[in-house]
Formats: structure tokens, C-alpha cells, sequence
């Protein structure tokens, strides 16, 4: 066979691929949505349903802490019993979930929602992005897929603010749940007629030490992660559940050293496109999700911006992420992933530290919209980047657990980048007890963790290959 022959495939869509593409894509971003959209509602929903003030908080960590902590898990298990059937599965789970959400009448019926949601998206998010990277060929078609993906996720999480602000505000918080459920079922209707069924042709024995300790270790870690956001680092809750994670993990590493059938083979951990792609994934979500954290408070603590006028503000960023994810793929023909990862730190880095500069007057804005869209093209390279080298190099058989763990450093990121941030902001601001100051000073830190990435994505070689 020429190399015309193996080339032409991986650059032409087919029309199943399209129509692939577009359901996953759909399903991605709604996803997506579902982690942002009840931010700006929280404040309602406790007024409605009687959450006391400081219980407000279970309803983000309730979904955090399932969605980040089984993703691993059903990202394997999706591998040995078929991505199509666990797909499936997930988003059935995802509409059921959101339906008792909106009609939850009590504290517990809706943090009992927001579990099952939580673990729909621990289904979803691996199982899907798998079918996505075993439908493309390695190469520009993964890596357009992989483009838009990254896109419509990073515009989902910002879009889902803006969303849960206007449903909230024109209809009720219980909509932000509703929404899913048409979305859920529209999905489920087309997928079994164009999503093929993938999976492992052998079916290895679950590896069960494997699974407990690391589905504890990331529930315990990102347990205290929420709690430091919360409390501080020094609580007693941060600490014993950041302690009880780390000694988890490294039980779960060598668990797996023994295992004859381990859940991640630590082989696939030594490979320096997984090692170095997932550690420079986790800081660029980590970054960006805190950033807009960050902003947040300077909007509405500094300029005095309502709910709703901050969350359209972050439709630029959205805007910058979306341009972001379309020219990756070109980005990465042309330079490479490990040059399109460094490329997109150092973009998102100065575009951040210019934050630094922003002042209290309303002004300000525009170096704040322009940074963020800028910052936000960054980070999508970035994103794209981390997500091509960290599925690439790895047979069909291994993508469910290669995108495991990509979605796996996608939901820690996310989760850890906030608590890390509000522990710099809090502690400069009980030096000066200015929340402008506080907020340039950990914008500052946040730059310098994107400037690591950096140093991060040169440690990777040039083109990861089948042997690394």
C-alpha cells in the first residue's frame, strides 16, 4: 500500500464520521454546561429549597466529587464491556438525574441528583471521548475532532454560566436541570444508529484493588481539595482527606505494580506522552478554570457587576476558546503538539499576567476582556495539545483508559485550580485586606503555574511514538 493510500482516509470525513462527530460533540458540551450552570442559581436554590448558607457549597462538591473520582473507572470498564453500551448507559442516567433535579423538593433529594449526575458525567465523559479517538484515525482527523471537542467544552463551561444566569432569572433555577433531559433523550434516540459498538476483543478480570484505591484516593482528594477552598489548607477536613488521597494513590500505584490484569498498566503510566501530557492537561485547566474564578471576584467584588453581567462577560473568553479549539488542528500539523502545547502556555501566560495590571475603575474592562480572549486562544491550544499527545501513540484497545485518565486530570484540574487560588487571594488579602490585591497577587501565581507548564510540555519529545 502507497502512503497516498494511508493518508487520503485521514484526511477526509466520512458522512457517519460527521454525523459522529456532531452527537458526541453535542453530548461533550452539554456536559460541559452542566458543571458551570447552577453557579450563578446556587445563592436561588438555597432560598427555595432551604439550604442553610454554608451547606451551599454540597451542591458543587457533591457533582466534583463523583464526576472526578469514578472517571478512571468507567473509562477501563468502558474498554472491557463495549464505550457504545457505557455511553448509552451514562447519558440515560444523565437525563433521569436531571429530571429529579429539577423537581427535588428537599436538600437531600437534590444533592442525591447531583451525585447521579456527577457519576453520568464519570461515564460519559471517557466513554465518549474514546468512541470520538477510536472513530478518527491518529492524525489531522483526530486531531480536528479532538479540536472541536476541546472547544466546545471549554465554550461550554463558560456559555454555562451565562446560561444559568438567564434561566434562572427568566424562568426558574429548576430549568438549569431540565434542560438536559430533551438533550438526554435526542442522544439515546441517534446514537445506537450511528455510534458503532467499541471494545477490547479480550476481556481481561477486573482488577479490583486497582479500582477501590483509586476511586477512594481521587474521592478523598478531591474532598479536601473542596474543604481547602472552604476552610484553608489547615483544616482538619483539607488535611486528613489531601493525606488519606495521597496514601490511596500510592497504594493504587502499587497495586497495579502486581496486578496480573491492572486497571491502569504502569507501563502506559511511564510513557512520557502520558506522563507529561496528562501533569501539563492537569495545569491547564487547573489555570483557566481559576482564572475565571479570580475574574469573577474582581467583577463583582471590585466593579460591582451582577451575576448575570459577569457571566456574559466571560462570553469573550468563550469566544477565545472556541477560535482556540478550530485552529489547533492547523496549529499542531504545522508545528507538532509538544511546540502547539508550549506555544499556547506561553500565550495564556502573558495574557494572564497583564491581568495583573487591571485597576478599580470601570475602564478596566477592556484590558480584562481582551486578556481573557487572548488567554483563552492560549489555553485552548494548550488543551488540544495535552489532549492529542496524551491519546496518541496507544492502540484502539488502550483509548477508553488513555482517555480515562485525560478526563481524569480534566475533572482534578478543574477541581483543584479553584481552592488554590482562593487560598492565595485570602492570604494576601489579610496582609492588606484589599480583595483587588488579593486577586492580582494570585493572578500572578497563576501565570507562573502556566509558565511551569511550559516547562512541562519540553519535556516531552518532539513526536511521541508507539515505543515511548
Amino acid at each position: 500500500m502507497t502512503t497516498l493510500d494511508v493518508r487520503a482516509p485521514a484526511t477526509t470525513m466520512a458522512g457517519r464520521q460527521k454525523l459522529t462527530l456532531v452527537l458526541l460533540l453535542g453530548a461533550q458540551f452539554m456536559l460541559a454546561v452542566d458543571f458551570s450552570i447552577l453557579n450563578v442559581a446556587l445563592p436561588v436554590i438555597g432560598q427555595g429549597l432551604g439550604f442553610h448558607l454554608s451547606n451551599l457549597q454540597w451542591i458543587a462538591t457533591a457533582f466534583a466529587l463523583a464526576a472526578a473520582g469514578f472517571t478512571l473507572l468507567f473509562g477501563r470498564i468502558a474498554d472491557l464491556f463495549g464505550r457504545r453500551r457505557l455511553f448509552l448507559a451514562g447519558m440515560a442516567l444523565l437525563g433521569l438525574s436531571s429530571l429529579a433535579g429539577g423537581l427535588a423538593t428537599s436538600p437531600g433529594l437534590l444533592l442525591v441528583a447531583r451525585v447521579a449526575q456527577g457519576l453520568a458525567t464519570a461515564i460519559v465523559t471517557p466513554a465518549g471521548l474514546s468512541l470520538l479517538t477510536t472513530s478518527f484515525p491518529e492524525g489531522p482527523l483526530r486531531d480536528r475532532a479532538l479540536g472541536l471537542n476541546g472547544a466546545l467544552m471549554s465554550a461550554g463551561f463558560t456559555s454555562g454560566a451565562v446560561l444559568g444566569g438567564v434561566l434562572t432569572e427568566l424562568l426558574s433555577w429548576r430549568w438549569a436541570f431540565f434542560i438536559n433531559v430533551p438533550v438526554a433523550l435526542a442522544v439515546l434516540v441517534a446514537a445506537p444508529a450511528v455510534l458503532a459498538e467499541s471494545r477490547n476483543e479480550r476481556r481481561p478480570t477486573m482488577d479490583v484493588p486497582g479500582a477501590v484505591t483509586v476511586t477512594a484516593g481521587l474521592l478523598a482528594l478531591v474532598f479536601g481539595l473542596t474543604q481547602a477552598g472552604e476552610y484553608g489548607f489547615a483544616s482538619p477536613a483539607a488535611l486528613v482527606g489531601l493525606g488519606a488521597g495521597a496514601v490511596l494513590l500510592v497504594a493504587f500505584w502499587f497495586a497495579e505494580r502486581r496486578a496480573s490484569s491492572p486497571l491502569v498498566p504502569v507501563a502506559i503510566l511511564r510513557r512520557p506522552s502520558v506522563k507529561w501530557g496528562n501533569l501539563a492537561g492537569l495545569l491547564a485547566f487547573a489555570t483557566e478554570t481559576s482564572l475565571v474564578f479570580l475574574m469573577t471576584l474582581y467583577l463583582q467584588k471590585v466593579l460591582g457587576y451582577s451575576a448575570l453581567a459577569t457571566g456574559l462577560a466571560f462570553g469573550v473568553l468563550g469566544l477565545g476558546t472556541v477560535v482556540g479549539g478550530v485552529g489547533a488542528p492547523r496549529v499542531i500539523g504545522r508545528l507538532g503538539s509538544r511546540t502547539t502545547l508550549i506555544t499556547g502556555f506561553a500565550v495564556q501566560a502573558a495574557a494572564t499576567a497583564s491581568l495583573a495590571l487591571l485597576g478599580a475603575s470601570q475602564g478596566w474592562i477592556w484590558l480584562l476582556l481582551a486578556a481573557t480572549f487572548v488567554g483563552g486562544v492560549g489555553n485552548m491550544l494548550a488543551i488540544v495539545g495535552f489532549m492529542v499527545t496524551a491519546t496518541s501513540g496507544l492502540p484502539d484497545s488502550e483509548q477508553g483508559l488513555a482517555t480515562g485518565l485525560a478526563t481524569m486530570t480534566q475533572q482534578v484540574g478543574i477541581t483543584m485550580g479553584i481552592p488554590v487560588m482562593s487560598a492565595v487571594v485570602t492570604a494576601a488579602m489579610s496582609v492588606d485586606a484589599d480583595v483587588l490585591g488579593g486577586v492580582r497577587v494570585a493572578v500572578l501565581v497563576n501565570a507562573a503555574l502556566v509558565l511551569l507548564g511550559i516547562v512541562v510540555s519540553a519535556s516531552l519529545r518532539r513526536k511521541p511514538t508507539a515505543a515511548e
